[in-house]
């Protein structure tokens, strides 16, 4: 039974928590966590990969290419690099690919890998789903981020006994990015009993603090916030912080199960680079291609 965090872990990612390993050869590989606008630009990864001499957590563009670099010249073990998204940054997987495809010469042949992101919008409905009920099912005052299971939304807001609304936050990107964020939170709320779900950014629009007081203004009494990204949820006076989107112990599940496939790919002659390069293609705006001219982005 998945622990609070722990909630629609993929298969793979389940079973590496559970054995509290990867399988295959990922544990000869070093990892590369890289994030964009949901971890800060890479600024709340650190502390993943703090105390992991293996791990390193970092931003895109120089900042990855040298990571890379560095991990491919200290030792001959595989390099394996985990677009830490959550299914709101395809931007992040396609920058990444194209970091990698300049690193990949005939010298690191077989060496380095791009894994599959942290997770898609699936993962995070999924957690969010598990963090509502969790929240909902902790009184007024405890902490929504404990040990146990997560929660029914009927029960857990009959428990808490106060109108109760859930304010989903992440950091401001795109117009489009933030768009999806308000798609993730109706799939949260559906088919459960709880009447509110909201969205706000920090520095963005709305600010935590305006999404608050619209929870006020809807009429709920509590107002619980749950990140829908890396790191904690910014503090607003009056609301609760309802806790990680994972715990620990999942969110290292999570990245040895990327390790394991990214290396059991790279041992069949596939290092995920060519697919990482498409991963943008239908985001943002629509627009047309030269029939006559190469597809890039």
């Amino acid at each position: 039974m998945p622990t609070a965090g722990d909630t629609a872990l993929d298969p793979a990612a389940a079973r590496a928590t559970a054995t509290g390993a990867a399988t295959g050869s990922a544990g000869e590989a070093a990892l590369v966590l890289v994030g964009g606008h949901e971890s800060g630009g890479g600024e709340r990864l650190r502390a993943l990969a703090g105390g992991r001499s293996e791990w390193r957590a970092v931003g895109p563009g120089r900042a990855l290419a040298g990571a890379v670099a560095a991990l491919l010249a200290q030792s001959d073990r595989p390099v394996c690099v985990v677009p830490m998204s959550l299914g709101r940054d395809p931007r992040l997987i396609a920058d990444t690919a194209r970091t990698l495809r300049w690193l990949s010469g005939p010298a690191n042949s077989g060496r380095l890998a791009l894994a599959e992101p942290f997770g898609g919008t699936e993962h995070l409905i999924g957690w969010l789903r598990g963090g509502t009920g969790r929240a909902l099912a902790a009184p007024e005052g405890a902490p929504a981020g404990g040990t146990g299971t997560a929660g029914d939304g009927a029960a857990g807001e009959q428990a808490a006994g106060e109108p109760t609304a859930i304010l989903l936050t992440a950091p401001a990107a795109g117009p489009f990015e933030d768009a999806e964020l308000f798609r993730i939170a109706r799939l949260v709320r559906q088919y459960r009993t709880h009447r509110w779900v909201e969205v706000a950014f920090e520095n963005g629009d709305p600010s935590p603090a305006e999404g608050v007081e619209r929870c006020r203004l809807l009429g709920a009494r509590r107002v619980v916030l749950l990140p829908a990204a890396f790191g904690a949820a910014p503090v607003v006076p009056g609301a609760e912080d309802g806790g990680p989107l994972l715990s620990s112990r999942a969110v290292a599940g999570v990245l040895r199960a990327r390790a394991a496939g990214a290396v059991g790919r790279l041992l069949q002659g596939v290092d995920g680079i060519a697919a990482g390069l498409d991963a943008e293609h239908g985001h943002g705006f629509p627009h047309s291609h030269n029939s006559l001219a190469p597809h890039r982005h």
